[in-house]
């Protein structure tokens, strides 16, 4: 009897224990958090709302992207004769996110606009206007009931920096360990980190970790810490080479290499065979990425008229990528230095816009880079007409400019970056990873909101429901060894009448 009420105690005890431990290490109600950045890009701005769990501040690979808005209009540096409606042009997108985000959040949630390469052009042409754009901005964004943390021209560099702290965060190459998890995780390689493609209107970067970075290039190098570990990146940012600036470019170049100033009509290979566009002589080299090609013209009026031919395109591009001198121990183009390419690349934004139209971005069995070229040389061949018919729900401006942007795109990855047949299929063309947009936004308000810290977190070594199991295992032994204890000290009078 005495056996039964104290196995029916022992029981009580072990509920008891394993119900404390449950009510004691329960995960609280989830607490999110919001934040919003505003990528103001050469052609267009997006508004992107984030959102991560509170308790989850510091851990890798919690923060999604919940909604993002296409403001309607030019991106703000269009705004360079009508700086006063820079700001105002936001404001439908603004609304969205007040309706995205709990109206009693909104005084704590961040608001950040990071302006790219169209406003770096614009500051180089017209600083003026490009402080009163920004002041627009800001005038705006201050009035929306948000918490606004600024709005400024952020540099080739960090755009690079931080598109590639985006896709790696995303795809957790930053994944932390704690706990006796350390010990296991010594025992392994660091996981390797994915190179960073970004394809803007006005500028490209490429970033990536390299073993083989020499010191020669300082300028081009950056350092993090995140999480614990050490990481040595090498960026750069080429200004005007972004797809739409690189075909500005081409243009200036093609019409300054004409012997013939008489004729207002200029053949292009990068358009497709029928299709015809004007361009304001006077608009076209006050880009600063065209000035120096300035040609005195008897025209104000210059006629393309396409030709649809692959090749003569990709010759005419190549023209871009100056390869003459080189003062390092290796280098892209215009005597930049660049390291040896090395793991995986996401390439992402226009690279993954413009190859995705083509049917190029095939994860499961990515193509061959000769399946590539083939593909983009007959889109460019198909006629002007055809290629409208196929494809009327598109707008015509970036239906025309699909084979320059196809054409562009190998030129610079071939003839700029050096990939090859051999390493190609090391390129990831990425629209989404998971829920989010790739790109430098997240990246940037991760770094801005110090979600990233430089050490890895202290944290408990074992997980909720390890802890809990911990617990009913040891409470389990415990009351088997008191059993045990009793039953050896205070034999029962059944089983003593066995004893001899």
């Amino acid at each position: 009897m005495i056996l039964l009420i104290l196995g029916f105690l022992s029981t009580l005890a072990v509920i008891a224990l394993i119900a404390v431990a449950v009510t004691q290490n329960q995960p609280l109600p989830k607490n999110i958090k919001y934040g919003i950045v505003l990528d103001a890009g050469s052609s267009h701005t997006n508004l992107y709302v984030y959102e991560w769990p509170a308790e989850k501040e510091n851990d890798t690979g919690v923060v999604k992207q919940v909604e993002v808005c296409k403001v309607e209009g030019p991106g703000i540096s269009g705004y360079s004769h009508a700086t006063e409606k820079a700001g105002p042009s936001l404001a439908q997108c603004l609304q969205q996110a007040k309706e995205v985000i709990p109206s009693a959040q909104h005084k704590e949630t961040p608001v950040y606009l990071g302006a790219t390469a169209g406003m770096r052009l614009l500051r180089l042409q017209n600083e003026s206007a490009a402080e009163k754009v920004l002041s627009s901005v800001g005038n705006t964004l201050r009035s929306a009931p948000f918490n606004f943390q600024g709005a400024r021209i952020i540099t080739g560099q960090e755009e690079g920096a931080y598109g590639w702290i985006t896709i790696n965060y995303l795809l957790g190459n930053f994944k932390q360990v704690s706990g006796w998890k350390k010990l296991l995780h010594s025992l392994k390689s660091l996981s390797e980190t994915s190179g960073a493609l970004d394809l803007g209107g006005a500028s490209t970067q490429i970033t990536f970790v390299s073993k083989d970075l020499t010191p020669e290039s300082p300028e081009n190098q950056l350092y993090f810490r995140l999480y614990g570990k050490d990481y040595q990146v090498y960026t750069h940012s080429f200004l005007c080479y972004g797809k739409d600036q690189a075909l500005q470019q081409k243009l200036a170049r093609d019409l300054q290499a004409s012997t013939c100033t008489c004729n207002s009509s200029l053949p292009d290979p990068c358009f497709h065979k029928g299709y015809e566009r004007t361009i304001n002589i006077s608009d076209f080299f006050k880009n600063p990425c065209t000035s120096d090609k300035k040609k005195q013209l008897p025209f104000s009026q210059l006629y393309i008229k396409g030709e649809g031919d692959y090749q003569k395109c990709r010759e005419s591009i190549q023209k871009l990528f100056d390869k003459s001198n080189c003062p390092y121990s290796r280098c892209s183009f215009n005597g930049i230095y660049l390291p040896p390419l090395q793991g995986d690349f996401g390439a992402f934004s226009a690279f993954y816009f413009v190859m995705n139209f083509l049917n190029l971005t095939s994860e499961s069995n990515p193509l061959a880079l000769s399946k590539v070229i083939s593909t983009i040389e007959s889109f460019c061949a198909r006629p002007w007409q055809e290629v409208k018919t196929a494809y009327h729900h598109i707008k015509e401006k970036y239906l025309s400019e699909y084979c320059f942007s196809g054409a562009y795109i190998l030129s610079l990855l071939e003839n700029g970056y050096e990939f090859t047949e051999d390493n190609w299929q090391m390129i990831h063309f990425l629209g989404k990873i998971g829920s989010s947009d790739a790109g430098w936004t997240l990246g940037y308000m991760l770094n801005l909101t110090n979600m990233i810290p430089a050490e890895e977190p202290a944290g408990p070594p074992l997980s909720h429901g390890s802890y809990v199991g911990l617990m009913v295992l040891c409470s389990l032994v415990l009351v088997s060894v008191l059993l045990f204890a009793w039953l050896l000290f205070h034999k029962p009078k059944c089983l003593q009448k066995g004893i001899v």
